[in-house]
């Protein structure tokens, strides 16, 4: 059954929308061209958009040619702003864009472990109203917030989790409440962070794949056919329970104490590297995980300069003492074995996930993710091919600690699109 021609407008209006969305101010005739509409079809189109207030001209296209330059259209960016939160158990961070992502403000504010549920929540509200405020905006139109912990996928709100502050749960409703015609969005961190990797990061081209978060807590999220899969109860993904080797328990339905993220979460990662030597410098607060995955991939990559500076100069008589010295004060082997037994442990539940889904790649993201990087990566790649039959690429983020704030403003700009623009067509 053809659409009607409301529909129909619909749907090209929508179109040439997407289109200025993703490739910036556009003419007519690339327009036309883009999305193989006529060209009577597509000045109505620009004629409606331009009246409704959604498209602008933004300036003329450089060709020179006779007669006037064809006029370039873009999206009126400030229609509407937008606001992302990246709620972590420490911290929260904030950015305000306008409707076409440009960013026009951030900030973030540390929450201390001793702060009440009160004074937290006041603490991260006031981070978004002064920020809304730096971006000349009286409220944002949509606000997507991560946060860790499970999200209910009938009714979207973050559920009670055992070890994560109350102040998380308390602080969506009071955002909600504090700006009453702004849309709030909430989504499990690492389901935001695959997001953003699938659109601007890591993952770019591929349709299919796994990211592993690796940081306090250990996650996954799962993108099957360009599809983000939550689950029945939003918490496909959990792999912290996994059951894993090496472990010293199994899990249980109220404790992941005994599962993979026994494991690869940041009290065992940390312990990892104090057996293979790497505890920070002496009298210094105990370092974090990633700190010390961070430390250990520098040691590892400068011993490997050192040890070609060596080769070099055993076969010439220049620069040979210069090498020695370099290679005596790397440390090795200290580095070396603490990232190799790091991907032995990260390959195991890397390679559970594998067996089941399949996915062809996997993404390394969270704070260790990021700071083990290449090096880290290449090692689980490495590992996790003698583990499985099935061939997997292994990569790591490469949009580093913005993930999760850039996969809430996706998700904040994507709800404000459907308002403003009309939902996408099926």
């Amino acid at each position: 059954m053809p659409a009607s021609p409301s529909t129909a407008r619909a749907i090209n209006d929508r179109l040439a929308l997407r289109l200025l969305q993703q490739e910036g101010a556009l003419t007519a005739t690339q327009l036309k061209q883009l999305t193989g509409l006529s060209r009577p079809t597509v000045a109505d189109l620009v004629e409606r958009l331009t009246e409704a207030g959604l498209i602008t001209v933004v300036g003329e296209a450089g060709e020179q040619r006779r007669g006037p330059n064809a006029k370039l259209y873009g999206i009126v960016a400030g229609r509407a702003h937008l606001a992302a939160l990246d709620v972590r158990t420490e911290s929260v961070s904030v950015l305000v864009s306008d409707l076409v992502g440009r960013v026009l403000a951030e900030a973030s504010v540390p929450i201390g472990d001793d702060a009440g549920t009160g004074p937290a929540v006041e603490q991260a509200v006031a981070l978004v109203e002064r920020a809304a405020k730096e971006a000349g905006a009286d409220r944002p139109h949509t606000v997507g917030i991560g946060a860790p912990g499970l999200i209910d996928p009938a009714t979207g709100e973050l559920r009670a989790t055992i070890g994560l502050p109350a102040w998380h749960r308390r602080l969506v409703a009071t955002v909600q409440e504090r700006f009453p015609e702004s849309v709030v969005r909430v989504e499990n961190e690492t389901n935001l962070a695959a997001l953003a990797e699938q659109r601007e990061g890591a993952a770019r081209d591929r349709e299919t794949f796994v990211l592993l978060w690796l940081g306090r807590g250990i996650g996954a999220a799962v993108v099957l056919d360009g599809t983000l899969r939550r689950g029945v109860s939003g918490g496909a993904g959990e792999i912290g329970f996994l059951p894993v080797p090496g472990t010293s328990a199994l899990p249980s339905a109220t404790d992941c104490d005994g599962g993979f993220h026994s494991l690869a979460g940041a009290t065992a990662v940390v312990a990892l590297a104090a057996e293979h030597g790497l505890t920070g410098p002496p009298g210094a607060r105990p370092p974090r995980a990633e700190t010390l995955v961070r430390e250990a991939v520098r040691r590892a990559a400068a011993t490997g300069e050192a040890a070609a500076r060596e080769a070099a100069a055993r076969e010439g008589e220049a620069g040979e003492g210069e090498a020695r010295e370099a290679a005596d004060g790397a440390d090795p082997a200290a580095a070396g074995r603490f990232l190799d037994a790091l991907a032995e442990r990260v390959a195991l539940g890397a390679a559970a996930v594998v067996s089941v889904l399949d996915p062809g790649c996997v993404v390394l993201a969270g704070e260790i993710g990021r700071a083990g990087g290449e090096a880290l990566a290449t090692r689980v790649g490495a590992r996790l091919a003698r583990l499985s039959p099935l061939s997997t690429e292994v990569r790591h983020s490469l949009l580093g600690g913005e993930a999760v704030l850039r996969g809430a403003l996706l998700t904040a700009r994507d709800r404000a699109q459907d308002d403003l623009f009309g939902p996408a067509a099926q």
